[in-house]
């Protein structure tokens, strides 16, 4: 082969009217997708105001409750590798090409395949032990090596492979920057190669994967496209290894705009898998969520209801009724309740749900995932005016934190400023105030006293100052909050605007 691989030396070793929750669909290994549902016929006084999501920088998003980890709830499912996004995958596999064809695989494309899988392995292994300088020295390595055979005319199927895995490398590690650089150089030498090519069609499954992951849907689509018409071309159209690149093009499509044609792709691998595999195949789970999420998205809820209660039936089939996978299967099912207004049925599977998983020991009581579920269980209890069932939740979140991360610990003031609002809503605004002190002090000692996320509890403080006719120390915190806003986002900006928002409305 044209290229060898670099390797290292061993080593040794958001008034509430909506119940938010956004699961992403992944691969069959992050099995139930992301969608955003509405509680229907139900209303309730607490006030909104911003919460930040620190996953995102200077991005903002409404919520009565937030979780004090990401806003986004990632139910693993543990599964095969079939990826509707980018996904680390363990192996560096690809559907089978021309070469698979052949009645003589060649032995040449085997060990290279190999020595990618290696290669990819390393890194992962590397970053996995906190060598993550080791990673990206080894992946420079490489790259500069493959860029010494494309600059002396080499523009094969190796140096695309070798730059793809490099691409793959950089993303586990998070350097995007690097990885748009080695995507162009790739798709510079994927353009000039002929679609018979072995490899070709991993290489440009894991192309459209990073470019939907950096938001590049417009590139994504293009190279979904070719790879799907090579499969097509191989194996015919109603092929299994379709499923990937479809349900990429079927996420792009739903994510700007075009809910038609993505309906119409989720529904065509599922009517490949169900012939392949058939009709309960845990591999269907994906495109059902999928399928489920964009409907719910679309308002179409009731429609979507179906499918997710077939993932239900595939969970218990595969697995039993007092599997984890299973209550995950049954907290989709209770978002789906609660998007059609079904709020106490929603509130019997959400119970039903985190028991199973915690008697399956399935999941860490302090997960995130773990932790999402009972922030929206109590909030729907709120919902509904069950909110004494709402708080005993938000105050188990608030325990768990404290007894995994220590009492002061930053991931505690969400769930103060959450009990916060409860006590609030119920008029017991003592309480609210004696937790949100708390929380401010917290935020205090551990961020800049001109830190933008201060300004949370120190508005909420503000709020619940003025409710108890405090009124002076009221109007100094929240402008406290206008200045630190204001330096932080500009004058004219929406977080700015804000603190002046309760004063208005009361």
């Amino acid at each position: 082969m044209a290229v060898s691989l670099l390797h290292h030396p061993p080593l040794s070793k958001q008034r509430i009217t909506q119940a938010i929750v956004d699961l992403n669909s992944r691969s069959l290994q992050r099995g139930i997708t992301c969608f955003s549902i509405c509680l229907q016929k139900q209303k309730c006084s607490i006030d909104l105001y911003m919460i930040p999501t620190t996953t995102v920088a200077r991005h903002w998003m409404l919520k009565t409750f937030a979780s004090a980890g990401s806003l986004n709830a990632e139910v693993e499912c543990q599964e095969n590798h079939i990826s509707s996004g980018f996904s680390t995958s363990n192996d560096f596999r690809r559907s089978k090409t021309v070469a698979d064809s052949s009645s003589k695989p060649s032995n040449g494309v085997n060990d290279f395949e190999r020595q990618l899988q290696e290669l990819f392995d390393e890194v992962k292994m590397m970053i996995k032990m906190g060598n993550k300088n080791d990673a990206m020295d080894l992946l420079q390595a490489n790259y500069e090596f493959v860029k010494e055979q494309i600059n002396a005319g080499s523009r094969g199927i190796e140096e695309a492979a070798t730059l793809d895995i490099i691409a793959l490398g950089y993303m586990v590690i998070g350097d995007l920057k690097s990885v748009g650089f080695i995507l162009n150089k790739l798709d510079e030498v994927v353009e000039g190669l002929k679609d018979d090519e072995p490899l070709l069609d991993s290489v440009l499954i894991h192309m459209g994967s990073i470019y939907s992951a950096l938001g590049k849907f417009e590139k994504s689509m293009l190279v979904y496209q070719r790879v799907v018409a090579i499969l097509e071309r191989i194996h015919g159209k109603g092929s299994a290894f379709l499923v990937s690149p479809l349900l990429g093009m079927a996420k792009i499509l739903g994510s700007i705009g075009k809910a038609t044609k993505a309906i119409e792709v989720y529904q065509r691998v599922i009517s490949i898998l169900e012939s392949s595999r058939g009709a309960e195949s845990k591999d269907l789970i994906v495109p059902l969520s999928g399928l489920g999420n964009l409907l719910i998205k679309e308002g179409r809820a009731t429609d979507a209801e179906s499918l997710f209660n077939r993932i239900l039936s595939i969970y218990k089939e595969s697995y039993g009724e007092y599997d984890g996978r299973f209550g995950m299967a049954l907290c989709s099912v209770a978002h789906v309740k609660c998007a059609t207004g079904n709020a106490e049925e929603a509130i019997n599977l959400y119970r039903k749900a985190l028991q199973v998983i915690k008697d399956a020991d399935y999941m860490a009581l302090d997960d995130s995932i773990m932790e999402r579920m009972r922030i929206d269980l109590a909030e729907l209890l709120h919902v509904v005016g069950r909110g004494n069932e709402g708080r005993e939740l938000l105050e188990e979140c608030l325990l768990i934190t404290e007894k995994y991360k220590g009492k002061d610990h930053p991931s505690s003031v969400t769930h103060l400023i959450n009990l916060a609002t409860s006590y609030s809503q119920s008029k017991n605004y003592v309480q609210a105030e004696r937790l949100l002190r708390t929380s401010l002090e917290i935020m205090m000692k551990s961020v800049r006293p001109d830190d933008a996320s201060i300004t949370f509890p120190m508005l909420h403080l503000a709020v619940t100052l003025y409710r108890l006719n405090q009124d002076e120390e009221a109007e100094q915190l929240a402008l406290e909050v206008l200045r630190i806003r204001e330096k932080a986002f500009g004058k004219d900006s929406l977080p700015v605007g804000k603190p002046s928002f309760p004063f208005i409305i009361i």
